[in-house]
C-alpha cells in the first residue's frame, strides 16, 4: 500500500506540548509545511532544513489565502510527490475545514491521512480551571461556531441549545451580543455562569467571566479580543476552586532567551512549564574545531598533561567529537585526571560514564586554585573556548605547572529575527532578558544597534557574576543574578525575583 501524500495534521490550540506524538514526527518529516497562523507558529522552527513553508492562516476580517487556493496548493505540491502535511490549528474536523480540504484531494485523486489534534473548546476551559463536563452540573454539551451567531437561516437551533448544559462557542466574542441575546430569548436563565477565554493555552492567556446577562459588556470593558472561547454553564462557578494554569510562578511573564539555538531549548522548556512566554533571540553559535592541526599536536604531546580542565559544556562536546574524529574514544583519558568547572560541565562526563575527579564548589576559574596549590608541579591542558579569561592558566603558570591551552571551540555572533524582541522591549512587554554567558551579552547588544531601544531599559537576568559584569559595561539593567550559576539556577533565580516582585 502506498503512503498518503498529504497528512492533516492538528497542530493543538497553542500550547506546543499538547500536539500529538504522531503530529510532531510528520512536521519534522515533510518536505512542504502548508500552515494557519493559528496554534502552529512553534512548529514551524522544527521542520528539517529545506522544507517548503507556506503560510495560508486566516483569522478575524483578513484571509490572506483563500480556500479554493489552500487545496489547489496541497494538489500542486503533492503531485511534485512531495511529503505535505497541511497544519491546522487544533483539530481539523472542529471548524476547521479538513474535512473540506480531505474532499478536495480525494476527489483530485490523492491519497491523505488525519491526525486529530486537541480542539480549543476543550483545552481552553481546561486551562482556564473549567471542566466542560462534570457530574451533577451537566450531562449535555455542545460545541458551536459562534461566527454563525448571526447569519439569517444559520442552522443553530437555538431553542435546543438554550437547554443543554455546557455551550461551547468557537470564534464567538464579535457576536457575543447576539449569542447571549439569543440564549435568553431561548428561555437560558440571565443568571447561567460564562466564561471568555483568550489565547487559551499560552502564557498570554486571559480569562473573564459573568453572567449572560453582564458578560458581553464585562468582555468588552476587559478589551477581549480573538481568538477567544465562550463557554456557558454551571460549571464555570468551578474555575476559582480549580483553575491551575494561572498560578504557575511565571505565569503571565515575558521573557527573552539569548542562548545559541543548539543550547536554548532546556532553557526554554523549563521556562514554558511555569508558565512564561519564550521569545527566543539567539545572539550566538558555538563553532566546534574538530580534530584540527592544533588538537592533533596535543593529542600527539597528551603525556606531558596529568591534568585537564574542562570549563564549559561545549569544551567536553568539542573535545569528545574531536576525538572520535581522531578515532579514539574516552578510554584516552586513563591515567589522568579530569577537572570540571560546574556541574553542567561534570554532569556532561558523567552521563558517559566519566566521573570527574573535582569539581570546586563555585563555579568560576579561580576556585580551581586551592586544588593545584595542593598538587606539585605538574603539566595541564585546559581545554576551553577561543576567547576566554587568561585568569588560570596565568595563575597555573605562575604556580609553576606546565600549561596548554588547548582551543576546542569559537564562538559567533548571529543576527536574528528580532523584530519580536525589539518590539515588545520598546512595548515594555518583556520581564526579563536571560543572559547565560558574556557572549550573549554581547551579542544582544549587537542586535540593539541601530534600534531604538535603550540598553538601559533591557531588564537582564545573568548567570553568574562574570556575566554580570559584562551586563553592567554593557550599561543593561541588571534584575536578577543567579546564586548558583546553571541553567537551574537561574532559573530559580527568576521565580524569586517574581515572588518577591508580587509582594512589594
Amino acid at each position: 500500500m502506498n503512503k498518503p501524500n498529504v497528512y492533516l495534521v492538528g497542530a493543538g490550540p497553542g500550547d506546543p506540548g499538547l500536539i500529538t506524538v504522531r503530529g510532531l514526527e510528520l512536521v519534522r518529516a515533510a518536505d512542504v509545511l502548508i500552515h494557519d497562523q493559528l496554534g502552529t507558529s512553534e512548529f514551524l522552527s522544527m521542520a528539517k532544513e529545506g522544507c517548503e513553508l507556506f503560510d495560508v492562516g486566516k483569522f478575524a476580517g483578513n484571509h490572506k489565502v483563500t480556500q479554493d487556493a489552500t487545496n489547489a496548493l496541497l494538489v500542486e505540491k503533492a503531485r511534485e510527490n512531495k511529503m505535505v502535511v497541511r497544519l491546522k490549528g487544533g483539530d481539523p474536523f472542529v471548524f476547521g475545514r479538513g474535512g473540506e480540504e480531505l474532499l478536495y484531494l480525494a476527489e483530485a485523486g490523492i491519497a491523505a491521512e488525519v491526525v486529530p489534534g486537541i480542539t480549543s473548546a476543550i483545552s481552553a476551559p481546561c486551562y482556564a480551571g473549567i471542566p466542560i463536563t462534570q457530574r451533577g452540573y451537566t450531562a449535555s454539551l455542545a460545541i458551536v461556531t459562534g461566527h454563525e451567531a448571526e447569519k439569517e437561516g444559520s442552522d443553530i437551533d437555538w431553542p435546543a441549545l438554550a437547554k443543554i448544559g455546557t455551550v461551547v462557542f468557537l470564534m464567538g466574542v464579535k457576536n457575543l451580543p447576539t449569542i447571549v441575546k439569543n440564549l435568553i430569548e431561548c428561555g437560558r436563565s440571565p443568571k447561567t455562569p460564562v466564561a471568555l477565554i483568550q489565547n487559551g493555552t499560552l502564557p498570554i492567556q486571559r480569562t473573564v467571566t459573568g453572567t449572560l446577562a453582564d458578560i458581553a459588556e464585562i468582555a468588552e470593558a476587559a478589551g477581549i479580543k480573538p481568538p477567544a472561547v465562550t463557554v456557558v454553564g454551571e460549571v464555570v462557578t468551578l474555575r476559582e476552586k480549580l483553575k491551575w494554569f494561572e498560578k504557575r510562578p511565571l505565569f503571565g511573564r515575558t521573557i527573552v532567551v539569548t542562548r545559541s539555538r543548539h543550547q536554548a531549548s532546556a532553557l526554554c522548556t523549563s521556562l514554558r512549564e511555569l508558565g512564561a512566554r519564550v521569545i527566543e533571540c539567539p545572539t550566538i553559535r558555538i563553532i566546534q574545531h574538530g580534530h584540527n592541526d592544533a588538537f592533533r599536536d596535543f593529542i600527539a604531546d597528551s603525556a606531558q598533561y596529568e591534568q585537564l580542565v574542562f570549563t564549559s559544556v561545549n569544551g567536553v562536546e568539542g573535545f569528545v567529537s574531536a576525538l572520535v574524529q581522531q578515532g579514539l574514544d574516552l578510554r584516552f583519558l586513563g591515567g589522568k585526571k579530569v577537572i570540571c568547572i560546574g556541574p553542567a560541565t561534570a554532569e556532561a562526563f558523567s552521563r558517559r560514564g566519566i566521573m570527574p575527579d573535582f569539581v570546586p564548589e563555585s563555579y568560576v576559574a579561580e576556585a580551581l586554585l586551592p586544588y593545584f596549590d595542593a598538587l606539585p608541579a605538574s603539566g595541564v591542558a585546559i581545554l576551553r573556548a577561543e576567547k576566554a579569561r587568561e585568569l588560570l592558566p596565568e595563575a597555573l603558570t605562575e604556580k609553576g605547572h606546565r600549561v596548554k591551552v588547548v582551543s576546542l571551540y569559537h564562538t559567533e555572533y548571529e543576527r536574528p529575527d528580532n523584530c519580536e524582541t525589539l518590539a515588545e522591549l520598546t512595548a515594555g512587554r518583556v520581564d526579563l532578558v536571560t543572559f547565560t554567558s558574556s557572549s550573549t551579552v554581547e551579542g544582544f547588544a549587537r542586535v540593539l544597534e541601530g534600534s531604538t531601544v535603550n540598553p538601559e531599559t533591557v531588564p537582564a537576568a545573568s548567570i553568574g557574576p562574570i556575566t554580570t559584569q559584562t551586563c553592567r559595561d554593557l550599561g543593561f539593567k541588571l534584575r536578577v543574578e543567579a546564586s548558583e550559576f546553571t541553567i537551574p539556577g537561574l532559573v530559580t533565580a527568576m521565580c524569586e525575583h517574581f515572588v518577591k516582585e508580587n509582594k512589594e
